[in-house]
């Protein structure tokens, strides 16, 4: 889609009654709400956005990692359009055409058996009901999961997340154990190599497992390459490893895809990359490019059978939302026929990967860059040869001035940054070109000079 200037002109007025407005009466999450500034937005489309003073900033973060097709793709609107027209929302107990295909052509993409689909309205749901359908399947309590991670925000998914959201609503009481996955660049194991790194994680894993007591654990859930968490790809053999751990132990696998999946990595899932098939598989964003709130739960055929006799004691009054399905038909063969996945494959190999490196030769804040696809990070440091973050872990306020420092540096560039703590991550819409992804190179470029400035 060719990006476009904004559609009207200018209107500073209209924006700042968007911001009153907004100031007044909307909450807004994770945010002490007297110190945020929030952006009035007047319009995007494609991988742009822009505001009511008529400045255009691309997006290098998609939305909140979802909007893999970018904005207002006209075949996805229209869909939502014309599914309004026909049957704006019925509820979750009938058949319903558009739900039902919804479901064939997720199931047709998910790896090995993962055939049912129980419809979310969001990534948190699908992980809530996931550890719920794990529990009820082995009759066990305990879920492992990552340190470095995040799961949504919801009961037991803000429990499941290692980071540092996670602490003032953990209860301890989830049944929740947290263990170090591999991230050679800061190894928890001191690991010199991808291998020693994979090896000592599984072992890790393994004594967590002999420790709590295999017979009480009910799941392990990871996100098959962590996302905001900073995007370590893992060492080859570790995702098989635990599968095989899982295999042993009955233990249900679990991978969240809610940010991974629907062509981020440049294939459909990114667990098709390391040859492994969960029990379970977590999703959304992606999967309707986030036009209308979707998410789900693949489910294996083992798992299914469970619930063939015995009722599944869950349910959602918007599961498999019409208007939300018709818009993940849509994006699904929008994304198939314009092969929007193999684009983000190429972009990732020939622009994105290759350029963000050449960054780092050249910043010596640019600790490592790491991704695949479209989804790319970079890990910002004081020192290269210490790996000390240019900002502290979970910084606020004047520790973390450097970080925010390169953020101002990238808006006024008219680039729109992904940051997290010591990192940014550049995750533009799959479908970005190859001009848009070079742009926001040189902007990532101009503003990696100041975060250069906070270098030792």
């Amino acid at each position: 889609m060719t990006p476009l200037t904004p559609h009207v002109a200018p209107d500073p007025q209209a924006g700042a009654a968007v911001k009153a407005a907004d100031r007044a009466h909307v909450f807004h999450s994770w945010s002490a709400q007297g110190l945020i500034d929030p952006l009035a937005v007047a319009g995007a489309e494609g991988s742009y956005f822009w505001d009511y003073d008529g400045k255009r900033y691309l997006d290098f973060t998609s939305g909140l990692v979802y909007t893999n097709i970018g904005y207002q793709h006209p075949k996805v609107v229209a869909a939502i359009q014309e599914q309004a027209g026909r049957l704006a929302t019925f509820a979750p107990a009938f058949a319903v055409d558009v739900r039902s295909e919804a479901a064939r052509l997720i199931a047709e993409r998910t790896p090995g058996d993962l055939d049912k689909i129980f419809f979310t309205n969001g990534g948190a749901e699908a992980v809530e009901n996931a550890v719920r359908m794990a529990r009820l399947h082995t009759g066990r309590t305990k879920v492992l999961s990552a340190y470095r991670s995040y799961h949504g925000a919801t009961s037991t998914a803000i429990n499941l997340t290692g980071d540092p959201r996670r602490w003032a609503s953990d209860t301890a009481s989830a049944g929740v154990v947290h263990f170090w996955a591999p991230f050679l660049y800061r190894s928890p194991f001191y690991a010199t190599t991808e291998a020693e790194e994979c090896a000592r994680a599984l072992t890790h894993l393994e004594d967590t497992i002999a420790f709590e007591g295999p017979g009480t654990i009910a799941a392990i859930i990871l996100e098959t390459i962590p996302g905001t968490a900073g995007i370590m790809t893992p060492p080859p053999g570790y995702l098989t490893g635990v599968r095989e751990i899982c295999d042993r132990h009955g233990i249900v696998f679990v991978l969240d895809e809610v940010m991974a999946g629907f062509g981020r990595t440049g294939k459909w899932f990114a667990a098709d990359h390391y040859d492994v098939v969960p029990d379970l598989l977590t999703f959304a964003k992606g999967v309707n490019s986030g036009y209308v709130p979707l998410g789900g739960v693949a489910i294996s055929a083992e798992i299914a059978a469970t619930f063939d006799k015995r009722p599944y004691p869950g349910g959602l009054t918007y599961s498999g939302h019409p208007l939300a399905c018709a818009a993940a038909v849509a994006t699904i063969r929008a994304m198939e026929d314009e092969k929007v996945v193999e684009h983000a494959a190429h972009i990732g190999e020939t622009v994105l990967g290759p350029g963000l490196r050449e960054l780092a030769d050249r910043h010596p804040s640019v600790g490592e860059v790491r991704g695949l696809g479209a989804f790319w990070a970079l890990d910002l440091v004081r020192d290269r040869e210490t790996r000390e973050p240019l900002v502290p872990y979970n910084a606020s306020g004047e520790a973390a001035a450097p970080m925010a420092a390169f953020g101002a540096a990238c808006k006024a560039n008219g680039l729109w940054p992904f940051i997290n703590m010591n990192r940014t991550h550049a995750v533009p819409a799959c479908n970005i070109t190859e001009a848009e992804a070079k742009e926001g190179l040189a902007a990532l470029d101009a503003a990696l000079a100041v975060a250069d400035e906070h270098t030792a």
